[in-house]
Formats: structure tokens, C-alpha cells, sequence
């Protein structure tokens, strides 16, 4: 089938390599306008542009799809010349309007890392390793009107690992679920798509904001390894010192549970933190202006006897 691929995050680029690597044609892809990073703010293309390019494939970065724009308009025209059988979608991150949806005879297909209509959303790895959950997945959709509540083509299952970081389990999902998506558009092309309405009642994974990365000693620890893997690495899992933000890698439970919530006991070869049930040990923390390290390095520079995180 002739597709045109739209996409921006790096997770978006295991699915574009299997694309390519398909009997598939990706005529061209959209993508989000190149952005600044770093100490210098220079302007860098999306992980998916660059792969676009070094396959000299025509890409399209319109800041809105919006209907009567200039960058929306020119996407439209330029659709009705590529002429795509289907528009296969992963974290592309801008809003599709109602009048693009019919812009494929097969319409735009989105590879979401959840098993819908579970943790619909921007977040569901996220919102699924926060939330204990043993499964999680992938699902490929037709995209609707409504948020990730489309017919489902295909999903897949990836059991979730108890040191699984967010960053761990969506790559992982990133490579399955590519070969998912591909699959998807080998059914759509042969007829043999079996299109399902979502079945259950949905959860919801908004994006998240640094606020809700903050750390709440008086939470269980149980809760708190969760939260921490969700929220790595990023926004980050941060907490305050003296009024200083530190951000927390992953943790380890203990046995104990001497310590208040918030008060860290520094120990010769690792540091411990009292929660609202047992002891965690620190991993990594990062210190304002540093880089991330170990935490018992980090320990080894305090002079304070207390150390209290609020």
C-alpha cells in the first residue's frame, strides 16, 4: 500500500524502519517542526525527519492541521496528490481534524502503547507501571473523533517487569509494537482486517506534568518504586532539599522501617530514605546543576547530620 507515515518521538522511529523495510511504499511522512534543545537552543529535526531523511523521503512539518491555515491547507492539497491507501500513526503529537480523517481510503491508524481501552491517552506507559499493572501492550486503531476510542485492528501483549523503568518498557513496546503495526497494514491491504469496538471500561493516562513527578515520602514504598520507574527518565521522580529540587532514579525496598517519611539515613556504601511503610535505598539522585549519580557518592559530600527530603 502506498502510506504516508506520521510520526515525531523516537519511539516513532522502530515503526518507520519496519515500514521501510516492508513490502509497504511510505511516500512520505509528517512530522513535527524541527525544535530547540540543549545549552545552545539550536533547532534539530524530529527523531523520525531525520530517518525521513537519510531515506530521502518527502517530509511534511506543518505546526497546525488545522483547516483555512497555510500549513494545513498546503497538507491537505499535498494528500490529495500523494493519494495514501492508509496513514499509519505513532506519537505524532498534533491534533488531526475531522475532515483529514477520509484523507486515506483506509484512514489514519494509530500504534497507541496500551491495550484500549485501557490508559487512553497521552502517558499509558506511564500510567500503567504507576498503577501496578502485570500487563500492558500495544493497540493498533482507526483514529476518531475522540481520544484513542477508535476501532481496534490489532493489539499485542508485553508483560511489564518489576524493575522496568517507563523508558525500559517502551522500548521494548516500541520494537513489538512496530511489527504490529505492520501486520496491521498487511490485514488492511488484503481485506482481511477484522475491525473490533473498544469492549470495557476506559482509563485515562493525561500527559504528565513535572508537578505530578514530585516524590510523597509519606506514600508506601511500594508505591513509591512504581512511581519513581514511571516518571524515569523523564520528567524525573524529584523531591526538595533545603528547597532545592533533586531528581530520584530507580530505588530498592527494604526490609526496615525506621526511618519518618522523608528522612534519609546515610550509611558508608548507601543511602536510605523512610517512607509511609518500610525503607527504600537510593539509587541515583541528581543534585541541582549535576549530572545523575550515584547516590551514595552524592552522600559522601554531605556534611549535614540530618538530612530530611521534603
Amino acid at each position: 500500500m502506498r502510506l504516508v507515515f506520521a510520526g515525531t518521538p523516537e519511539p516513532a522511529v522502530a515503526a518507520l524502519e519496519k515500514l521501510l523495510a516492508s513490502k509497504h511504499e511510505v511516500v512520505a511522512v509528517i512530522t513535527r517542526p524541527d525544535a530547540r534543545r540543549g545549552r545552545g537552543r539550536t533547532l534539530h529535526p524530529s527523531p523520525v525527519r531525520a530517518l525521513a531523511d537519510e531515506h530521502g523521503i518527502e517530509v511534511l512539518t506543518p505546526t497546525t492541521l488545522k483547516a483555512g491555515t497555510e500549513d494545513g491547507d498546503a497538507v491537505r492539497a499535498r494528500l490529495t496528490e500523494l493519494a495514501p491507501e492508509a496513514i499509519p500513526v505513532v506519537a505524532y503529537g498534533n491534533l488531526i481534524p475531522k475532515d483529514l480523517l477520509e484523507a486515506a481510503p483506509h484512514g489514519w491508524v494509530n500504534l497507541h502503547f496500551s491495550l484500549l481501552p485501557a490508559w487512553r491517552g497521552a502517558a499509558p506507559v506511564q500510567a500503567a507501571i504507576r498503577a501496578g499493572d502485570d500487563i500492558t501492550g500495544a493497540t493498533t486503531f482507526r483514529i476518531d473523533e475522540g481520544l484513542d476510542t477508535g476501532v481496534i485492528l490489532g493489539t499485542m501483549t508485553e508483560a511489564i517487569r518489576p524493575t522496568d523503568t517507563a523508558d525500559d518498557l517502551l522500548t521494548r513496546l516500541a520494537y513489538s509494537g512496530a511489527d504490529l503495526l505492520v501486520a496491521t497494514m498487511d490485514l488492511l491491504e488484503s481485506g482481511q482486517a477484522d475491525p473490533q469496538p473498544q469492549q470495557g471500561d476506559p482509563t485515562y493516562a493525561p500527559k504528565i506534568t513535572t508537578e505530578d513527578a514530585r516524590i510523597n515520602w509519606n506514600e508506601p514504598a511500594f508505591a513509591l518504586d512504581r512511581h519513581i520507574r514511571a516518571h524515569t527518565p523523564g520528567p524525573g521522580a524529584w523531591t526538595t532539599l533545603d528547597g532545592e529540587r533533586f531528581k530520584v532514579g530507580p530505588i530498592s525496598v527494604e526490609e526496615t522501617e525506621d526511618l519518618s517519611p522523608g528522612n534519609v539515613k546515610i550509611a558508608k556504601n548507601a543511602v536510605y530514605v523512610g517512607t509511609g511503610s518500610k525503607d527504600i535505598c537510593l539509587g541515583r539522585v541528581q543534585p541541582p546543576g549535576k549530572k545523575m549519580m550515584g547516590a551514595a557518592d552524592w552522600a559522601r559530600g554531605i556534611q549535614e547530620k540530618e538530612v530530611v527530603f521534603e
